[in-house]
């Protein structure tokens, strides 16, 4: 077989990564995380339902170190695909389409995603 000589197609060594498209599958990697996040929402109305026991076994669990940061991880997916969903709205009614407006509201989300977890969890 001979090696001929062809252009070799640029790769991701060549592209910067573009924040829409970290923005596009962090959306989707957070919208698996509340339907998880559901799960959770589910067990805690179980738990409720069951009587005080569970539900104080529930809470409890809940209440622990690893309870909080999926508490604060869900918190941070549902502000941002709120957030991102809103962006969304925008480009469905044709608005925010041009590269420059695409990154600003791209960072605009991670901004307010940011600030509404934050001021979410530091009002407790």
């Amino acid at each position: 077989m001979s090696q001929l000589n062809r252009p070799v197609s640029p790769h991701l060594s060549v592209y910067r990564w573009p924040i829409t498209m970290t923005l596009s599958i962090l959306h989707r990697i957070t919208g698996v995380g509340l339907a998880v996040g559901f799960l959770a929402l589910a067990a805690w109305m179980l738990a409720a339902a069951a009587g005080a026991e569970e539900y104080k076994a529930f809470a409890t669990t809940m209440s622990s170190l690893p309870g909080r940061l999926l508490l604060a991880a869900w918190s941070f997916a549902f502000f941002f695909h709120l957030a991102n969903g809103v962006r969304h709205f925008f480009w469905d009614a044709g608005y925010g389409f041009e590269k420059h407006q695409a990154n600003a509201s791209a960072w605009v989300v991670i901004v307010l995603t940011v600030v509404m977890t934050l001021a979410y969890w530091l009002t407790f």
